[in-house]
């Protein structure tokens, strides 16, 4: 059970309850006071500066605030932070390493996926968690499993589905 106290929404003004939350993320452990019930999305921005996690649409619709929750995709802008608590909270910050980018974020690269780029960071966290799944998936499982994630890809003009 969280201890709650009195806390001054930044943005609002408004008084809210505030909590100390304990969040893993990218195998570190941060200590957070905020709003149990603010989107994870928020937190990873505002709070912890990992500002790779986007925010498009608000309402889970477009997918750009993809992160992966125990290896499994989520949604941030619509994940409360007391609900990631407990969790392994991975963003697309954890996956380049020492300079040298992940499999997948090379392969995005080297086909030209990015167009505006702004998206790309959840469908690249969508493909990580797909392969982590099944690291030989057919080209059948690698459309089901994007789906989801570029949902609102056709919206956007000129762009092609993944």
């Amino acid at each position: 059970m969280l201890a709650l106290k009195s806390g001054l929404d930044r943005r609002k003004g408004e008084r809210l309850l505030m909590a100390t939350l304990e969040l893993t993320v990218n195998g570190k452990v941060h200590r957070v006071e905020s709003d149990p019930n603010r989107p994870l999305l928020d937190v990873l921005r505002e709070d912890l500066h990992l500002t790779g996690t986007k925010f498009g649409c608000g309402e889970g619709q477009c997918r750009a605030c993809t992160v992966l929750l125990d290896g499994t995709p989520s949604l941030s802008c619509l994940t409360t932070a007391e609900r990631a608590q407990g969790k392994q909270i991975q963003t697309i910050e954890s996956l380049a390493k020492d300079d040298k980018l992940h499999p997948v974020q090379q392969a995005f690269l080297e086909e030209n996926a990015m167009q505006c780029g702004y998206c790309i960071p959840g469908m690249i966290m969508q493909t990580v968690a797909l392969l982590e799944r099944n690291p030989s998936p057919s080209e059948e499982q690698i459309v089901n499993g994007q789906t989801e994630t570029s949902a609102a890809v056709a919206v956007i003009p000129g762009y092609c589905r993944l």
